[in-house]
């Protein structure tokens, strides 16, 4: 299993993965068009894609979606609630490339198992995902406001993870942001900050080699420097071996990370 985080931040997601020489996407945040030269900085092309699993119906998520579906055919899956609250901003995707992805279940890929799980946000019904192949995992988790102990049990000793490590909570709290924008981030439906995300993480890395991409960094109160020193630092409190055993990863909103093995 291979995977690329595409694009992460505030200005669109997404997430390919690839086995058995098939492709998937988790999200398509950004337009049908950036994502096609995204696929191309790694190598890929979006003919390689089967399927789009979706997390959420917020616009850095879903941006490309439809125009993927309805161009390029490709199958659509979210869970019930997700398709409702989508379906007006995406625009008609055809019957037939509308799937329903339950939450809390297992859909099998071939050799690929993608394993659905639910977060905290403030959105209809938002899930995430853990791919599993070959006896390896990768973990998503963003857009949640906390890392509850069910989630840590689905994401638990993965071999990566691409983890939430949104804002920094000084920077947030002296931000220009309104007050109810604050709130909203800090809540329990909002984002996990650097600190609570390194908790977290301290929490789910098992005994073996691990790869911890950061993601979804605020592009107004967090820096990718700031965000791996804290977790970092946080980690080695807990006594993990950050760059021995753990190795911290950067995402970009516009640069894709190369192809990485699982």
């Amino acid at each position: 299993m291979q995977f690329s985080v595409l694009a992460s931040g505030s200005t669109g997601n997404s997430l390919y993965v690839e086995h058995e020489g098939k492709g998937y996407l988790i999200d398509a945040g950004l337009s049908a068009k950036r994502m096609t030269e995204q696929l191309t900085a790694i190598g890929r092309s979006i003919e390689d894609v089967e399927a789009v699993f979706v997390t959420h119906e917020h616009s850095d998520h879903i941006k490309g979606v439809g125009v993927l579906a309805r161009k390029h055919k490709l199958p659509i899956y979210a869970n019930e609630k997700t398709w409702a609250a989508m379906s007006k901003s995406i625009g008609q995707v055809p019957s037939d490339l509308q799937y329903n992805f339950k939450m809390e279940s297992v859909e099998s890929f071939g050799g690929l198992q993608i394993e659905s799980f639910g977060v905290s946000h403030d959105a209809a019904d938002p899930m995430f995902y853990a791919m599993h192949a070959n006896d390896r995992k990768l973990a998503i988790i963003t857009d949640t406001g906390y890392v509850s102990d069910r989630m840590k049990g689905i994401i638990q000793a993965a071999d990566a993870f691409v983890f939430e490590s949104n804002h920094d909570v000084g920077m947030l709290q002296m931000c220009r942001y309104p007050w109810s924008v604050k709130h909203r981030i800090l809540s329990d439906v909002g984002h996990v900050s650097n600190e609570d995300a390194a908790v977290a993480m301290s929490d789910v890395i098992g005994d073996k080699e691990t790869k911890i991409f950061l993601a979804h960094l605020s592009k107004d109160n967090n820096m990718k420097e700031l965000a791996r020193m804290t977790v970092s630092q946080i980690l080695q409190s807990f006594d993990v071996p950050v760059d021995h055993q753990v190795q911290l990863f950067d995402t970009d909103p516009d640069i894709p990370t190369k192809l990485m093995n699982v």
